[in-house]
């Protein structure tokens, strides 16, 4: 599939102008604008290429980690299924955790539960320790951690 790079930079250039950020707090899965990306880095769909993501960390009002989601599902360290809603789920992609802006935020969707995102932030901290002994391969995910 052949992808539209100047047509996101026309979106991109718009988002960036926006002056006004959305309200939005940590554990809240929104629609962002993704865009046309390189590579295997998750892209944007649709007109203005978005995507769902999850709110992992909220630095200020204007930047917070996310993580992208995808509706494979998917059975590694790389991925988690959680759920959010009455029936909805969807797997985070967990290498694809960025820094992003506010202004790509549209619209929330839903939110989070608590024991997902204790579970999502105990497999980042696994990565971060960059120690595969820590992957528990009965659990699907990392050994608890220990402080």
């Amino acid at each position: 599939m052949k992808k539209d790079f100047q047509k996101w930079n026309g979106e991109k250039s718009e988002i960036h102008e926006k002056k006004d950020r959305p309200f939005f707090h940590e554990m809240e899965i929104w629609f962002a604008s993704f865009g046309v990306n390189i590579g295997f880095e998750q892209d944007g769909k649709g007109d203005e290429f978005l995507r769902p993501v999850a709110i992992i960390r909220k630095f200020n009002n204007e930047v917070f980690w996310g993580i992208p989601t995808t509706k494979k599902k998917k059975s590694n360290k790389y991925y988690f299924e959680i759920k959010f809603g009455e029936d909805k789920s969807t797997s985070v992609i967990l290498s694809q955790m960025r820094l992003m802006d506010s202004k790509r935020l549209r619209y929330k969707i839903g939110d989070v539960s608590k024991g997902d995102f204790e579970e999502i932030k105990n497999r980042l901290i696994s990565f971060l320790k960059k120690d595969d002994s820590s992957f528990d391969p009965l659990r699907g995910g990392p050994k608890p951690f220990e402080t």
